[in-house]
C-alpha cells in the first residue's frame, strides 16, 4: 500500500518517522508486513486495533527495540532520542527513589551534556511537569507509595523531562480514571499542537481521543493503515 503523510493545520512539516515496506515479527514469524507509514513532525497519532493485532510490536519496531524482518525505518533517534512510556505492567514498582527523582531520570542525558545552569533548567522543567500532572504534592513519595494512576503519570512526566522531539507510549492511560485520562491526553495534545512534539500512542478505542486526532493508525490483520478519525469511527 502507498504511504500517506499526516496533514498539518498551518504549515507543511517534515516527516519525522518513515517506514518503507516494513515487515516485523518475532522468531521469524511475521506479524505485520508491507507497512508504508509516514508520520510528520508534530503529529498526534493514536495507534488502534484489536488486541493482539501488533500495535505494541509496531511502536517497538519504530523505537528500534524490534529489528525489521524486511524493509526499513528512518527516524531521528540516533541524534535525538525519543521519549518512551512502556505498559505499566512492565515497570518494577519498587523504585527506591522519590517521584521527583523518577521524573528527573528522563533528563539525565541532557543534564550530563551541559553545565550547572542547564541542570537547573531541567529541574525547573521537572517541577512544571509535576504540577501539570497533579503530582507536585507527591514529589517526595516513592514509586510504590503511588496509586496506579499516579505511577503512570509519573512515567509520562519522566519521558517528557528529556524534552524529546518524539514521544512514544504504549497504552499510557490504561491505569487512569476518566478525569485523569482527559487531563493527560489534553497535556499531550497541547504539547503536539503547540510545541510540535510528535506523539504516537497505542490506545484502546476512540471515544476520548477522536476530537484530538485528525488521523489514527489502524493495525489489523497484519496490515497498517492511516485513516481519518471520521473513517475510523465507522
Amino acid at each position: 500500500m502507498g504511504s500517506r503523510s499526516l496533514p498539518t493545520a498551518a504549515t507543511v512539516r517534515e516527516p519525522v518517522i518513515v517506514c518503507e515496506n516494513l515487515a516485523v515479527g518475532y522468531n521469524g514469524r511475521v506479524l505485520l508486513q508491507g507497512v508504508d507509514l509516514v508520520v510528520s513532525e508534530g503529529a498526534f497519532l493514536p495507534v488502534v486495533g484489536p488486541n493482539g493485532a501488533g500495535k505494541s510490536t509496531l511502536v517497538r519496531a519504530i523505537l528500534g527495540l524490534v529489528p525489521p524482518l524486511a524493509g526499513r525505518i528512518r527516524t531521528p533517534f540516533a541524534v535525538w532520542p525519543p521519549g518512551y512510556v512502556a505498559q505499566q505492567k512492565t515497570i518494577d514498582p519498587l523504585y527506591p527513589v522519590s517521584v521527583m527523582d523518577i521524573v528527573l531520570m528522563g533528563a539525565y542525558g541532557r543534564m550530563g551534556w551541559h553545565g550547572r545552569r542547564h541542570r537547573a533548567e531541567c529541574r525547573q522543567r521537572a517541577e512544571k511537569l509535576l504540577t501539570d500532572f497533579g503530582l507536585a504534592e507527591h514529589r517526595h513519595k516513592t514509586f510504590d507509595q503511588l496509586s496506579g494512576g499516579m505511577r503512570q503519570k509519573a512515567l509520562i512526566a519522566r519521558a517528557l523531562a528529556g524534552d524529546p522531539r518524539v514521544l512514544v507510549m504504549d497504552e499510557p492511560t490504561a491505569e487512569l480514571d476518566h478525569n485523569a485520562q482527559q487531563v493527560v491526553l489534553e497535556i499531550l495534545y497541547q504539547a503536539s499542537s503547540r510545541d510540535g512534539l510528535t506523539v504516537i500512542l497505542v490506545h484502546h478505542g476512540l471515544d476520548r481521543i477522536a476530537d484530538m486526532a485528525s488521523h489514527v493508525c489502524l493495525v489489523n490483520a497484519g496490515q497498517v493503515r492511516l485513516l481519518s478519525s471520521k473513517e475510523a469511527m465507522f
